[in-house]
């Protein structure tokens, strides 16, 4: 019982770094998208100033996903990083240097430097989510098992090809979202067309590639198969449809600031039918929850644990994005500084 509520805290927890780290990498996929210096200055103006309140705190959720495996499925954690060792190597470096290019590409002066560091930057925010989502088609497929060797099959297969596209383009989907709403609270109209625009056209290939997939696990992964389309994988699948097609009707109609909750509810939806689809296994047909969990007593401590950490974390995650939404995390400009006086002498 308590092994199938840590499963359960882990796919959420994935879930959760899917959306909100996604919509970073999204962001960076833009940057990567919006051509020379000239022509993408306006969009990438837009990118710094709604990344830079919260980039940092969403990779919050990978902490949780990697301590929550770590921790209560430790089979599971030696398993996937043995076998998926480069894939998920490739997928930190590229966190790494992302977010160093994104810190550095802000503060240097020279305009070479900034074209390198924002370009380490973008490519780092396309490598990251495919690599990721290679890894979790490499365990959707079934290639990953106790004693499975690292090899370019366990990863470079047609179905973690497919879930590593998909990523990417759930995470162009999200921040196209987020970046339309941010572009109407910057009062940006030219950029609430732009993003909004490449918000309908991620949606569009995201739902193509999301029903390719389906035709390549069929044959790929059938286990997965099966879950989607029976079941509590379906169900939830077809919630995912449901706020993907709210998301198009919301953009349409110019209301992109609204999108955010439904685009969240696609991708999140998505990721929790792909875990549903899994059940029982963790590793579809090789470890069971139950097969792969930690000691009992470490399981105990580790939901204790959990519940404290979310108790404290969450409530100030979510005034983080709330006060961010509300534009009251901007940086002072020099006129701000100006309006609140000169400072006394000697301050």
């Amino acid at each position: 019982m308590t092994a199938d509520l840590i499963a359960v805290v882990l796919l959420l927890a994935i879930a959760a770094y899917t959306c909100a780290g996604g919509t970073d990498y999204g962001a960076g996929f833009w940057d990567l998208a919006a051509g020379g210096a000239a022509r993408g200055r306006r969009p990438r103006w837009l990118i710094d100033h709604a990344m830079a309140p919260v980039w940092e705190v969403n990779n919050v959720w990978l902490i949780f996903v990697f301590v929550i495996m770590w921790t209560g499925f430790p089979t599971l954690f030696q398993t996937v990083f043995s076998a998926m060792w480069l894939p998920l190597a490739l997928a930190a470096v590229g966190l790494v240097l992302r977010g160093a290019g994104f810190a550095f590409r802000k503060v240097v002066h020279r305009l070479a430097d900034r074209r390198l560091y924002g370009a380490v930057f973008a490519l780092a925010s396309l490598v990251t989510p495919f690599f990721l989502g290679a890894a979790a088609g490499g365990v959707a497929s079934g290639r990953v098992k106790p004693g499975t060797e690292a090899s370019a099959d366990a990863w470079a297969n047609p179905t973690s090809i497919m879930f590593g596209l998909l990523a990417v383009a759930a995470a162009a989907f999200l921040g196209a979202v987020f970046l339309t709403g941010d572009a109407r609270r910057f009062d940006a109209p030219d950029l609430v067309v732009y993003f909004r625009r490449r918000g309908l056209l991620s949606l569009a290939v995201l739902l193509v590639l999301a029903v390719a997939t389906l035709f390549v696990t069929n044959e790929d992964a059938p286990y997965v198969r099966h879950g989607l389309t029976h079941g509590a994988g379906l169900g939830v699948g077809i919630a995912a449809g449901a706020a993907l097609l709210i998301t198009a009707t919301l953009l349409v109609r110019n209301e992109g600031r609204h999108a955010r909750a439904p685009a969240v509810g696609t991708v999140a939806c998505a990721v929790i039918a792909w875990g549903l689809a899994q059940r029982p296994y963790l590793l579809p047909t090789s470890m069971t929850v139950a097969e792969g969990a930690g000691a009992s007593s470490t399981l105990t401590w580790l939901a204790f644990v959990t519940l404290v950490a979310l108790v404290i974390v969450v409530p100030a995650v979510v005034l983080l994005y709330w006060l961010d939404s509300r534009g009251e995390l901007e940086e002072l400009t020099e006129a701000d500084l100006r309006q609140g006086g000169d400072p006394p002498d000697g301050g």
